[in-house]
C-alpha cells in the first residue's frame, strides 16, 4: 500500500519570510512530517517583534494536508477564508494506522490479552507499512462494521442491499456472509453458478397446462355438483319434515355422510317389501339402519309425526328408535340393533334354527303381546303395528323378544280409521282389513294370532297356500277336535298338550272373522302372563 506525504504548513505572521506564492521555507513555514511514526510534535518558537519590543506567534495557524495537494500562496495569509475559497471541498487526507504492535497470532496459537480483533465475524491482517510491525482488523467478507467491537460486524443482507444481485436469472436468498441464486421452480443451472435454463420444453409445458386446464375443470364441476347436491340435501331435510322435528328435539338427526359408510352390501342384513336393513357402528354403538324403497313411506308432516310418535314409545319388548336421516328421497331409520335376529329366521331358516322349548316360546308370546298391547293401550296416542309377524319379532341375546318395524303404522285419528293403502304381509294380514281397507287393533290381534300358530306348529303361514296352517286350527277348533297333529313334534310332550291347546285356543279366538268377537291385546297379553306363571308352580 503506498502512503502519500503528509506536510504540514505553517503559515506566518512575519511576511519578510515569505518569498513569494510556491515558495515558503524556513522552520516556521512548512515541513514534511516523517513518514511513519507513532506521534506528532511539532514546536513553535516564540519570535520577539523589535518595534514593539514583545513576542508573537510566527504562525497565524497550521495545517496537516498531503503534499500534491497544496501549493502555498501567500493569499493564504489572510487567513482561512481563503483556503476555504481555494479549496472549496477541502484537501486530501490519509493517515495511517494500527491495532497493535505486534503482528497477527499465528494459526492454532490463542490471541493475546490485548487483541483489538473482538468481533466474531472478523480477522486480523498485518500491516504492510511503517518500520515497527502491527496488524489491523477487518470484517470477513459478507460481514460489514467495527471488527474492534463485539457483534460489531453484522451479516449483510446482499439481498436487500444490492438490486437485482442474482445475474444467472435465480431468486436471490440470504444466507450467512453472503447470498445464494437458487433457480426458480421449473428452471435449473449446471451446479456452478450458470445461468438459469428452463426444466421443460415448450411442449411439455403445453400439456402440463391442458392437464392443469382439465383439472382445473373437473374441480369446478365437482365443486358445482357438491352445491347442487347439498341444496337438494336441504330440499329433501325440509320436505320430509325436518324443521318440525328440530322443534320436537325428541329424536338424533343424522347427516347423509353419517351414514353411507354402513349402507354397503357387506352390511346388509335384510331385505323385504319396504326396503333394506343394515347393520353397522354410529357413535361407537351397533345400530340398524332401515333404507325405505322410495314412495314407501309418508311424506312431510305426517312423516315427521310418525317419527315423534315412534320416538316416544320406551317399552322393554319394543325397538327403540335412535334417529333418522331426512337428506335422502326416501328418509332412513335408525334403530338399536338386536343381536338374535328375528323369530322368523329361528323357527323357519334351516340355517338358523334354533332349538326353542315350549318354556322358551311361551315366554316370546307373553312379551311380544304386551309389547302390542302397550302399543295398542298404554301410550298417549294409538299406535297399530299393521304388519306383525315373526319376522318382525327379534330377539336379543336372552331371547326376549322386541316388535319392531312399526314404522309403516299411521297415525290414526278417532274419526278417521282407514288408510289410504293395504300395507302388511298377505301371509298374516286380517282379511277385513284386506277387503275393507280398515285397519284397526284386532287387525293387529288377528295378525298375532297367526303369530302364535307358528310358535306351536313351527310351520309357516302361507297366502299362496290358501291359508292352510290358519284353517288346519279353525277347522279343528269347529269340530272340536285336538290340534295334536299340527303342533310341533319337538314340545308335543303328553305332560304339555293341555298348554298347548289353550295356546291354540286363544289364537283361534284371535282369527275370528268377526271383528267384535276377537280378543284384545291386552286380554291375550294378561292370559299368557297366567299361563307362563301356572308352567312355574
Amino acid at each position: 500500500m503506498s502512503t502519500p506525504e503528509m506536510l504540514f504548513a505553517c503559515l506566518a505572521f512575519d511576511i519578510e519570510l515569505d518569498r513569494g506564492d510556491g515558495s515558503c521555507s524556513g522552520s516556521c513555514c512548512q515541513a514534511t512530517l516523517a513518514r511513519y511514526g507513532k506521534s506528532l510534535r511539532w514546536t513553535v518558537k516564540f519570535l520577539i517583534d523589535n518595534t514593539i519590543n514583545m513576542p508573537r506567534l510566527p504562525c497565524s495557524y497550521g495545517m496537516l494536508v498531503e503534499k500534491s495537494w497544496y501549493t502555498y500562496s501567500m493569499a493564504d495569509l489572510e487567513g482561512y477564508k481563503v483556503l476555504l475559497n481555494r479549496f472549496p471541498q477541502g484537501v486530501r487526507m490519509v493517515l495511517n494506522f494500527t491495532a497493535g504492535d505486534g503482528l497477527c497470532p499465528a494459526k492454532g496459537q490463542p490471541p493475546p490479552q490485548d487483541y483489538a480483533c473482538l468481533s466474531s465475524n472478523s480477522y486480523c491482517a498485518n500491516a504492510t507499512y511503517g518500520y515497527t510491525p502491527g496488524y489491523i482488523c477487518k470484517c470477513l467478507d459478507g460481514y460489514a462494521g467495527n471488527p474492534y467491537f463485539p457483534n460489531g460486524c453484522p451479516d449483510i443482507d446482499e439481498c436487500n442491499l444490492l438490486q437485482n444481485p442474482c445475474s444467472n436469472g435465480g431468486v436471490c436468498t440470504n444466507k450467512l456472509g453472503g447470498y445464494d441464486c437458487p433457480c426458480k421452480f421449473g428452471m435449473k443451472n449446471d451446479g456452478r453458478g450458470g445461468t438459469c435454463t428452463d426444466i421443460f420444453p415448450i411442449a411439455a409445458k403445453a400439456a402440463v397446462g391442458a392437464i392443469g386446464g382439465v383439472l382445473l375443470a373437473v374441480i369446478i364441476s365437482f365443486l358445482v355438483i357438491l352445491r347442487k347436491e347439498k341444496k337438494k340435501a336441504n330440499e329433501l331435510y325440509k320436505r320430509n319434515g325436518g324443521p318440525t322435528l328440530e322443534k320436537a328435539n325428541v329424536i338424533k338427526l343424522f347427516k347423509k355422510d353419517e351414514l353411507m359408510p354402513i349402507l354397503k352390501n357387506s352390511n346388509l342384513i335384510g331385505k323385504g317389501c319396504f326396503g333394506e336393513v343394515y347393520k353397522g357402528l354410529l357413535e361407537n354403538k351397533l345400530v340398524a339402519v332401515k333404507k325405505p324403497i322410495n314412495g314407501s313411506v309418508l311424506e312431510s308432516e305426517q312423516f315427521a309425526n310418525e317419527v315423534i310418535i315412534q320416538s316416544q314409545v320406551i317399552h322393554k319388548n319394543i325397538v327403540r328408535l335412535i334417529g333418522c336421516c331426512l337428506e335422502v328421497d326416501a328418509p332412513m331409520l335408525v334403530y338399536e340393533f338386536i343381536s338374535q335376529g328375528s323369530l322368523h329366521d329361528m323357527l323357519h331358516n334351516n340355517n338358523n334354527k334354533v332349538a326353542l322349548n315350549l318354556d322358551a316360546r311361551l315366554s316370546i308370546a307373553a312379551h311380544s303381546a304386551d309389547g302390542l298391547a302397550y302399543m295398542h293401550s298404554k301410550t298417549n296416542i294409538r299406535i297399530l303395528h299393521g304388519d306383525v309377524k315373526p319376522a318382525n319379532i327379534l330377539l336379543d341375546d336372552n331371547f326376549i323378544p322386541k316388535i319392531s318395524d312399526f314404522g309403516i303404522s299411521r297415525l290414526i285419528a278417532r274419526d278417521k280409521e282407514h288408510t289410504a293403502s293395504i300395507i302388511g304381509d298377505m301371509n298374516y294380514m286380517d282379511p277385513v282389513y284386506l277387503q275393507e281397507g280398515l285397519l284397526t287393533e284386532k287387525s293387529d290381534v288377528y295378525s298375532f294370532g297367526v303369530v302364535i300358530l307358528e310358535l306351536i306348529s313351527r310351520r309357516r303361514a302361507m297366502h299362496s297356500d290358501n291359508n292352510k296352517l290358519v284353517k288346519n286350527f279353525l277347522e279343528a277348533h269347529k269340530k272340536q277336535n285336538k290340534a295334536t297333529e299340527f303342533f310341533d313334534k319337538e314340545i308335543a310332550i303328553t305332560e304339555d298338550l293341555e298348554l298347548l291347546d289353550n295356546l291354540a285356543s286363544m289364537a283361534v279366538e284371535c282369527l275370528s272373522l268377526d271383528v267384535d268377537q276377537r280378543t284384545t291385546m291386552m286380554e291375550v297379553a294378561e292370559r299368557l302372563l297366567i299361563l307362563g306363571r301356572s308352567r312355574k308352580v
